[in-house]
């Protein structure tokens, strides 16, 4: 899963993308790199990130998913908490919901969803985006997240969702700190018990610069080295920035391992 934002103040790439124009080029550069998926965004959510409002969300996605459809055929994912961004990103075409507050955030998110044959991503957070990193606590954060993800997959099968709609997402980065991202990150495998596919994005996150021990790192190796990580414990989908150097090490991954078997 490739990464476009359309955003001032996403925290890698905050501002590079904010033309409609250049983010199309930017989301078909990740396909041709091998993005088999588009994530497109609106509304940062980096810790204390402001909320965005929905019709703001929408002037800023809408241009940039039809630009996408016009020239390439690829699956279009919108990221966003609120049902109105939904729905208009449903109407051009999107095929899943990327809501990093589990459909929780936005009381018609549930309905909407519903309503649509679009595929869901559900994610674990801690609070919201302004209060996530005031003091994350957990009794243990892989059993903690996995109990969240399983009430969710439970609420979700219990108003009609299909179980093969539905994708998890331990939210690394959301109201977690160094300790805890690395725990989930070491633990994805625990998730495949709740049943459905796995997505993580861990890419370029603090997390990962603290690792190197430089805050002005571009952080794309050591993604890639966290990816192969994820790979090994059978998490389906990664949703980074840098999809060629992601893609080609796990081409590599992949080599070794056929050399192995």
């Amino acid at each position: 899963m490739g990464i476009v934002n359309v955003t001032p103040d996403s925290f890698s790439d905050g501002g590079r993308f904010v033309d409609a124009s250049r983010a199309v080029d930017h989301a078909l550069e990740l396909v041709a790199a091998g993005a088999e998926i588009i994530d497109v965004g609106g509304e940062s959510t980096r810790p204390f990130a402001s909320d965005v409002n929905a019709h703001e969300q929408i002037r800023r996605v809408t241009p940039v998913i039809r630009g996408i459809h016009a020239q390439c055929d690829v699956a279009i994912s919108i990221d966003t908490r609120l049902a109105l961004v939904a729905r208009a990103a449903l109407d051009e075409g999107v095929e899943i919901i990327n809501d990093v507050s589990g459909l929780e955030g936005d009381p018609d998110m549930l309905s909407t969803a519903l309503r649509s044959e679009a595929g869901i991503c559900v994610m674990h957070m801690q609070g919201t985006p302004q209060t996530m990193q005031v003091a994350p606590h957990y009794n243990d954060v892989v059993t903690d997240v996995a109990d969240y993800l399983q009430r969710r997959c439970v609420a979700l099968s219990d108003v009609g969702f299909d179980d093969d709609r539905v994708c998890l997402d331990p939210g690394v980065g959301f109201g977690k700190t160094h300790e805890h991202n690395l725990e989930l990150m070491r633990n994805c495998r625990q998730f495949h018990d709740l049943g459905r596919p796995l997505l993580v994005g861990h890419s370029r996150k603090g997390f990962l610069g603290k690792l190197l021990g430089d805050a002005e790192a571009s952080r794309d190796a050591v993604t890639a080295g966290a990816s192969v990580a994820l790979a090994e414990q059978g998490v389906q989908i990664v949703r980074v920035h840098d999809v060629r150097g992601v893609r080609e090490t796990l081409l590599g991954w992949h080599a070794c391992r056929a050399l192995q078997a």
